[in-house]
């Protein structure tokens, strides 16, 4: 599929929006700071090779994944800079690392020991525990982190931590936070104190930026707000630069049947007609990526400036929308699912109405859909899938 004049169902990047994000973001960053973008999951949805292609355009050098086979498909697109992977990748793949030019995060001393075996040189960057224990060293194995330093085939050129509950403005977890962001400096106090050269410091995801924006960091890994939305709607934090979403996701109608009073439409007749109602038909279902809690009307469409409810079950391939109360929709209208803050169906809203966060609807978007890229309001499709 070549277009979205073509295409059942697509996803449209708004790439001046991502540019505009980015210099929103970057304005609240502290001097010295660079941004550094989270592409993981497809970029949240957004189509990976597409986005990070298009922000190393306007200058974004810096990226993060999740595995080496993200890292390498950046790679392989053309995306210049460094790639830090941010979970696991095993030892035996540290030729690829090597190769690509990725960054590795050492999860522990022991993987670090292992990826120094196999004497390959690596770039990393070291994961430090201040209290989320997911990934990381603890802080207080200071000996274990001085000899990471040391091993001969690991080029440590950064360390970082994680903030668990930096969304929070709860007093609670802002004394959490506080107490990890001053567990992480202290730790690079004492290493600095034993002679070690300091590599690039990383604090800041999203929140962190947002709630904590005078830390002195080296990066700020921003993923959710570089794409426009925040996790969930009307949060509050201590800064709040412009955003403007980036993803909208579309399918237009493809057939519109007439449903008499008492019948019932789809799946387990999760709809039964209260009224004569026109039902259109999208070919768009939770395949996609659109969730299936959003069935039964807790899900709504945009359709001819119009918001339109989702009527029963949404299929693996199909959704069916009452249009009823938009008498001149009809087939071949384009719907949207997700789109712009003023449609009414952003993707914080449409997150919160399936009981989820913006962050999980959008890196669900299925890998099927062609994505579409609009440069001042003229589509051009960039890639076949996502």
């Amino acid at each position: 599929m070549k277009d979205a004049e073509r295409a059942r169902a697509y996803i449209e990047l708004n790439m001046e929006n991502l540019a505009h994000n980015v210099d929103s973001i970057r304005a609240v960053m502290q001097p010295g700071c660079e941004l550094m973008a989270v592409v993981k999951a497809q970029a949240y949805g957004h189509g990976a090779s597409v986005t990070a292609s298009y922000l190393n355009s306007v200058g974004v050098r810096a990226f993060a994944v999740a595995t080496v086979d993200e890292g390498i498909e950046l790679r392989k697109s053309g995306v210049s800079g460094e790639i830090l992977i941010l979970g696991y990748t095993d030892v035996d793949c540290a030729g690829e690392l090597n190769y690509y030019r990725l960054t590795q995060t050492v999860i522990s001393y022991d993987y670090a020991c292992a990826l120094n075996a196999g004497r390959i040189p690596v770039k990393v960057h070291i994961k430090i525990d201040t209290g989320m224990h997911r990934l990381g060293l603890e802080a207080k194995e200071l000996p274990q982190i001085c000899g990471i330093f040391g091993m001969e085939y690991l080029q440590v050129e950064g360390m970082y931590t994680h903030l668990c509950c930096a969304d929070s403005r709860k007093e609670e977890d802002i004394r959490f936070t506080q107490g990890q962001i001053a567990c992480f400096y202290r730790l690079a106090g004492a290493l600095a104190k034993l002679g070690i050269t300091m590599p690039k410091l990383h604090v800041q995801s999203t929140y962190g930026l947002l709630n904590y924006p005078k830390l002195q960091c080296d990066y700020a890994r921003i993923g959710i707000a570089l794409y426009g939305v925040l996790s969930r709607p009307k949060e509050e934090t201590a800064v709040r630069p412009e955003l403007r979403p980036v993803l909208s996701l579309r399918s237009k109608a493809v057939l519109v049947r007439r449903v008499k009073r008492g019948e019932c439409v789809g799946y387990s007749q999760g709809f039964t007609a209260q009224r004569d109602s026109r039902i259109a038909i999208l070919p768009v279902g939770y395949a996609d990526g659109l969730p299936r809690a959003l069935s039964a009307g807790r899900g709504l469409v945009l359709i001819r400036g119009r918001l339109a409810p989702i009527a029963g079950n949404i299929c693996m391939d199909q959704t069916a929308v009452d249009i009823t109360d938009v008498p001149e929709a009809g087939v071949g209208d384009v719907a949207t699912l997700i789109g712009e803050v003023s449609s009414g169906v952003s993707a914080d809203r449409v997150a919160a109405n399936c009981g989820s966060i913006a962050n999980e609807l959008l890196s669900r978007m299925g890998g099927r859909l062609p994505v579409v890229a609009s440069h001042n309001k003229n589509r051009q499709p960039l890639l076949s899938v996502v």
